[in-house]
């Protein structure tokens, strides 16, 4: 039986909550069990500097993650935080995630970056942070059309992450940290609405895994993913 009492494909209670930050363009609370990150979607009405400096057309999506200094069981001060590697790889990740559902073309001369800060990790925090990136990256979208800069929607399907693993010899999914810092094998599902699949992260902690293994994690992470899409649609209609 697993910590919190779930079934193998069982998520954590997830909410999404918009609107939380009055300044920013788009915005979302996210918390998937005791997990929060707070999303903010922040529009520049210009190219980022090297776009323009190589001529090339287009807007951009960039992300930003960190964690707050208490998200966890052990206080980092923030000088740590600001040179943490782990944190500028899951940065790269969100923005990669976000774009790959984008048409810069569409999207205009106009940059848009999300920040995911983390306030409490309790596992699966890069995950939380694409699901509801992607709605503060709707709403900032929407925004954009609203003002007029832009005349069409340039987000074509939605997106969202969900982890999976190992865990005591059985396959779990969206793991917790208690989970997660034991399992067998962690990996980490980016989806997007069509079914397909953006970037899977996956690693066996304590010995190599089958590619069954990893076919049967796939299933199950879609499945998750399909939940939060139905979800960030509610919460964006």
């Amino acid at each position: 039986m697993r910590p919190s009492l779930r079934k193998s494909n069982q998520m954590r209670p997830v909410s999404m909550e918009t609107g939380v930050n009055k300044w920013a363009e788009g915005s979302c609370l996210i918390k998937m069990g005791g997990t929060t990150v707070l999303c903010t979607a922040s529009v520049d009405l210009n190219q980022p500097t090297w776009k323009r400096m190589q001529n090339k057309t287009g807007g951009w999506v960039t992300a930003e993650y960190s964690m707050l200094p208490r998200a966890n069981g052990t206080r980092k001060s923030r000088e740590t935080i600001m040179k943490d590697h782990r944190s500028a790889e899951i940065s790269r990740m969100i923005g990669r995630a976000l774009r790959s559902v984008v048409d810069m073309e569409v999207l205009g001369k106009h940059t848009i970056t999300i920040d995911c800060d983390v306030i409490q990790a309790d596992g699966g925090t890069r995950c939380a942070s694409i699901t509801g990136g992607f709605v503060a990256l709707s709403l900032a979208v929407r925004w954009l059309m609203e003002n007029g800069r832009i005349h069409e929607n340039p987000i074509h399907e939605n997106v969202a992450a969900v982890s999976a693993g190992l865990w005591n010899g059985e396959l779990v999914l969206d793991l917790d940290y208690e989970e997660d810092c034991v399992a067998e094998l962690d990996a980490n599902f980016v989806v997007a609405e069509s079914g397909r699949f953006i970037e899977v992260q996956s690693t066996g902690e304590q010995h190599p895994f089958e590619k069954a293994q990893l076919g049967e994690l796939m299933d199950m992470a879609a499945g998750g993913a399909k939940k939060l899409i139905d979800l960030q649609k509610q919460v964006l209609a």
